[in-house]
């Protein structure tokens, strides 16, 4: 937790469900959170709205001037604009820890599906984009519902962090850790990162069948 106060943790597409859910633990566990949007102003809203209900000083701005302030990046966007935006932000993003957790997931009438990904995943998209970057894929299979749930103090799952610079992942894995009930674990080379996202679409087919929130456990770690 030491080597996470120094920091700040900028969440690129924060208005979102799963990048506002993510911000308002990072900002309950005392680290210091700055969300980006397309709208700046959007982004300046959720973040004082959740400034209000965390009690912690929370600030927004446009994804450039986000990235451009954090020291680890959170890129929570939909797949749709994943590459474009990373592309935009080369430059902004150069030696910083950017962690992935986007899924290239689509929906049919059966339900959802990983979608292909000509590089092999939204993280290793990431990786490609951004060569400078130091690209961890972690937060896939974390459910937004469960985040944003004022009345859910633990929040129990463990969190797949996928790397290929292991003083970035432990950070990482550090930083899933400070939200009470979870838990970084270690998943392998960012090679491995398809598996993880695709996942997410079993994720939700067990939790519309079931009307549940369910995550991931790792046992015997």
């Amino acid at each position: 937790m030491s080597e996470l106060q120094d920091l700040t943790i900028a969440v690129l597409g924060g208005t979102g469900p799963q990048g506002r859910g993510l911000a308002r633990r990072f900002a309950r566990a005392g680290l210091t959170v700055v969300l980006g949007s397309r709208a700046a102003e959007r982004a300046e809203a959720t973040a004082a709205e959740l400034a209000e209900v965390t009690g912690r000083p929370i600030t927004g701005a446009s994804n450039a001037a986000a990235a451009a302030a954090g020291d680890v990046v959170l890129v929570v966007v939909p797949w749709d604009g994943h590459k474009e935006l990373l592309e935009s932000l080369r430059e902004a993003l150069a030696g910083k820890i950017v962690v992935d957790c986007v899924n290239p997931l689509g929906f049919d009438k059966q339900g959802p599906f990983a979608l292909k990904v000509e590089e092999g995943s939204a993280t290793q998209q990431a990786a490609a984009v951004l060569p400078e970057s130091r690209v961890v894929g972690a937060f896939h299979n974390v459910s937004a519902v469960l985040l944003e749930d004022d009345s859910i103090e633990s929040v129990d799952t463990d969190v797949l962090v996928l790397g290929d610079d292991r003083e970035a992942t432990d950070l990482v894995q550090a930083l899933a850790s400070v939200v009470p009930g979870m838990r970084g674990v270690y998943g392998g080379r960012i090679r491995n990162a398809h598996q993880v996202e695709a996942f997410t679409a079993n994720l939700i087919a067990v939790n519309r069948r079931y009307k549940a929130h369910a995550g991931v456990r790792v046992t015997d770690v």
